[in-house]
């Protein structure tokens, strides 16, 4: 997790995690609709978890 990485999940959190997949895009999209917090605590969620492949 990179440093401007997390700058971007806490300014627009779907944007941050627009290469983990789509799932993870809706999924962060409709937490930030739902309220700012619950998106940017998702978005440093998964951009927290390790990939399967690294």
């Amino acid at each position: 997790m990179s440093i401007p990485r997390v700058i971007l999940a806490i300014i627009f959190p779907p944007l941050a995690v627009i290469d983990r997949g789509c799932g993870s895009v809706l999924i962060i999209l409709l937490l930030t609709i739902a309220g700012w917090v619950p998106g940017v605590i998702g978005a440093l969620v998964i951009l927290n978890r390790r990939n399967d492949w690294d």
